[in-house]
C-alpha cells in the first residue's frame, strides 16, 4: 500500500521542473520521469519528513495528494523531502516525480543530397 501525505487546505502546489545532472542520480530508474520541486507550509514538517524516511527505509513509495486548480484530486510520487523552520511556520520542501508523457516527434529529412551520383 502506498503511503500518502494529503494537502487538506490551501492552494494547489506550484511545481517547478528540476534539471541538472545531480537529479539523475537521485531518480535513477529504468523508466523515464520528469522531476519537480515544490514548497508547502506545514504544521509539523519534522513528522512529515520522518514519515517519508520511514516509508523509504521499507523500500516503499509515498505520494503527495492534492487538489488541482479544477478541484480534482491528483497525486505525485515524492522522491525527497526536507523541512525548514521559518517565522511563518514549518516549510516542507518536496522533490517529486511523474512518468514522462509520451512525446511524438516529427522527423524531417533533407533529400537534396540524394540526387548526387556516385561513381
Amino acid at each position: 500500500m502506498t503511503e500518502k501525505i494529503t494537502i487538506i487546505e490551501g492552494p494547489t502546489p506550484e511545481f517547478r521542473e528540476v534539471n541538472g545532472l545531480w537529479i539523475q542520480g537521485v531518480t535513477d530508474s529504468p523508466g523515464q520521469y520528469d522531476t519537480f520541486f515544490t514548497e508547502l507550509r506545514s504544521f509539523d514538517g519534522t513528522s512529515l519528513v520522518d514519515r517519508c524516511s520511514n516509508v523509504w527505509q521499507k523500500n516503499d513509495s509515498i505520494v503527495l495528494e492534492y487538489r488541482t486548480e479544477t478541484g480534482l484530486t491528483d497525486e505525485i510520487t515524492i522522491i525527497a523531502a526536507h523541512f525548514e523552520e521559518s517565522d511563518e511556520g514549518d516549510i516542507i520542501q518536496l522533490w517529486v516525480r511523474q512518468p514522462r508523457e509520451d512525446v511524438e516527434f516529427e522527423l524531417k529529412f533533407d533529400d537534396s543530397d540524394d540526387e548526387e551520383e556516385y561513381f
